[in-house]
């Protein structure tokens, strides 16, 4: 089994973003080896999920801001997706990353709320959940569980999540990797 340890992602979480979708996402990305941080855009690492998980993140946003990372992906779920929108230190590095040519992903209402305000979707084909699209502009919106274009990845919402996620790992890994993940996950 190859090791990735070379290869880092960055999933920013806030209150109330969805449970499936960032819990599928740290668990994807970590069983592909992954280096994965959770890091909270809130005043604390404790945060309350949009269905009532809690969960811990690894570390707070603001002092891990200036380390690189090959991905950096953001749950959707309301408010989260609204609060990781509104988080100018995140839009900054999501920014810089979008410029760097480095992977920025985002799922449910994150592509809407989040990537469409840090104004990182400019003549891209991507997708969010289909009621937000009325929330679009300068993108085309393309109805479908997972999109991928360049260094933007896209995907609808909690029933896409781990397609998301397997999507995530053949972008950084390989498609070798993603199968190798998805047939032990019996996907």
């Amino acid at each position: 089994m190859h090791t990735q340890p070379h290869l880092q992602a960055l999933i920013a979480v806030a209150e109330g973003v969805e449970d499936l979708e960032t819990v599928t996402l740290i668990d994807v990305l970590r069983r592909a080896e992954v280096k994965t941080v959770v890091a909270s855009i809130e005043s604390r690492r404790m945060i309350t999920l949009a269905r009532g998980t809690r969960l811990t993140a690894d570390t707070m946003l603001l002092d891990v801001l200036a380390q690189d990372y090959d991905l950096i992906v953001l749950p959707g779920g309301m408010p989260g997706a609204q609060r990781l929108g509104e988080h100018e230190p995140l839009a900054e590095k999501v920014r810089e990353q979008a410029k760097a040519g480095r992977f920025f992903a985002a799922i449910c209402a994150a592509p809407a709320m989040a990537l469409q305000p840090y104004g990182v979707l400019r003549q891209r084909r991507m997708t969010c959940y289909p009621s937000f699209s009325d929330r679009l502009s300068g993108c085309t919106f393309v109805d479908q569980p997972v999109v991928v274009d360049g260094n933007c990845i896209t995907a609808q919402g909690p029933g896409c999540a781990l397609a998301f996620a397997l999507a995530l790992v053949e972008q950084l890994c390989g498609k070798a990797k993603r199968n190798e993940i998805a047939k032990a996950m019996l996907v």
